[in-house]
């Protein structure tokens, strides 16, 4: 099922080599190309910065307000035009949500192959991403454009959060419980429809998933049991667990019988149709992650499944759990449940 094939341009999808958050660069590649960057002094009033592998940026203003900085853009992950403008507009936001901010304005990043999309395909990957910034109640301020062989669409995000409020991912607790926005698979539903196996429902639930705005987060960083939040993306649970039990410095027990899929991605990993990404982001980090011996291959790609626009993961008191699913569900995340807990012990993912 590819929406708006259309003899007058090619398929989104055909033009690019990976598309949505599986275009990421593994995990393991990313931490060689950040060793090799070097680093510069890091200023006070910068709250967060890349030591943690954090969601965005957070730099203190004032004693009242900190500013969170995210950019985020990808190559698409659907041949809908307006619908890749929106997946990779929610996309980008949903850092800032993460952070527990909430945002003020984007800059949109844009490049396009000109002579082979027609200007009206570009115009509406655009309005697609400037109806979701609507929605989220922020203006696309600027941007820049550059004309590039394969298309590209994100954006720069900003926001504000109180600084005694700011949710890093590092800062869990042995003894939290782990709570999940959204169910996973984005991943193998692209997979499948890149492939021509996706159906029209699966097509819909994917969109639907994946232009869920991540609005708890600014509510669920008031509540005082809540520890810590990320969101799932690029590297799939299993990776974001990880960098969340690194920076915590504990150990992450995910029970795989209470983590939410997607309907029909089981069967769809089973077939095989999972991605490349999924396998890359094993290779990366498979080391620090324990399975239970009965675990298949096709659980372990989801588990590893890159997630474009994934829900929050929330480490929180076990006595607020009632809270923080409270708000998610004020938000119409219906899916969200308890998936884990935080345990001491070395920093690694023991799934159970």
């Amino acid at each position: 099922m590819n929406p708006l094939q259309s003899a007058a341009y090619p398929r989104l999808t055909s033009l690019s080599h990976g598309g949505g958050c599986g275009c990421k660069i593994a995990p393991g590649v990313l931490s060689d190309i950040l060793r090799h960057a070097g680093s510069l002094p890091v200023p006070d009033a910068l709250l967060v910065g890349i030591e943690t592998a954090d969601d965005a940026a957070v730099y203190q203003l004032n004693d009242e307000q900190a500013l969170v900085a995210t950019t985020d853009f990808f190559m698409p992950i659907v041949d809908d035009p307006h619908d890749f403008g929106r997946i990779a507009a929610t996309n980008a936001i949903s850092d800032v949500y993460a952070m527990g901010g909430r945002p003020i304005m984007a800059l949109g990043l844009v490049g396009m192959p000109v002579n082979v999309l027609p200007l009206d395909v570009i115009g509406r990957i655009l309005q697609g991403g400037q109806s979701i910034c609507a929605q989220a109640g922020i203006p696309v301020a600027g941007g820049h454009t550059i004309d590039s062989v394969e298309p590209i669409y994100g954006l720069v995000v900003l926001g504000l959060v109180h600084p005694s409020k700011v949710k890093r991912n590092a800062d869990a607790r042995a003894g939290d419980a782990l709570v999940l926005g959204k169910p996973l698979g984005v991943g193998v539903l692209s997979a499948a429809l890149k492939k021509d196996r996706l159906s029209a429902d699966g097509y819909q639930r994917m969109v639907a998933s994946t232009t869920q705005l991540n609005t708890p987060g600014p509510e669920l960083a008031e509540l005082a049991g809540v520890h810590a939040m990320t969101d799932v993306t690029g590297f799939g649970l299993a990776g974001h667990a990880l960098e969340m039990a690194r920076g915590a410095g504990c150990r992450i027990e995910l029970t795989w019988s209470a983590v939410p899929l997607l309907p029909g991605v089981g069967e769809l990993a089973r077939l095989g149709l999972v991605t490349g990404a999924s396998g890359r982001n094993w290779a990366s980090y498979g080391e620090q992650v324990r399975l239970p011996a009965s675990f298949s291959d096709a659980e372990r790609a989801l588990l590893t499944d890159p997630q474009t626009s994934g829900g929050l993961l929330v480490s929180c008191t076990p006595d607020s759990v009632d809270q923080v699913l409270g708000v998610f569900r004020q938000h119409g995340f219906e899916a969200a449940t308890v998936v884990g807990r935080v345990a001491p012990g070395p920093a690694e993912v023991v799934v159970v």
